[in-house]
């Protein structure tokens, strides 16, 4: 089985200004850096919920033993945080206010009941 550098959400988030998603998520899977692209990740320690790292920090030997799990891929860190911001304005519609990644968890199974 091969090993890749992160695994991506099925209902991923991606940024209106990423352009060709299917070569940006293959690169990042075998560990290739890519400039421009910021990935919203699962936070690596308990006290936060969520990332925002550059691509290229996934390159990593680290993450290939240990892939991190992709929310949203965004085309600069300023899209990025419009994207962090969307998720929580969507939680708190939900009912999940402060809790992004019960709200990034629960929502793909939300989605396959309807």
């Amino acid at each position: 089985m091969k090993k890749h550098y992160c695994e991506f959400d099925k209902n991923l988030y991606v940024g209106q200004s990423l352009k060709n998603l299917p070569l940006v998520k293959w690169k990042m899977q075998h560990g290739a850096g890519q400039l421009s692209v910021y990935a919203i990740c699962k936070a690596g320690n308990p006290h936060d919920q969520l990332d925002i790292v550059h691509c290229g920090v996934l390159t990593q030997k680290f993450f290939r033993n240990n892939p991190v799990h992709v929310y949203g891929l965004a085309a600069g860190y300023t899209e990025a945080l419009d994207m962090v911001v969307m998720i929580s304005v969507r939680a708190s519609e939900c009912g999940m206010d402060g809790d992004l990644l019960g709200y990034l968890e629960t929502m793909g199974a939300q989605e396959e009941e309807e």
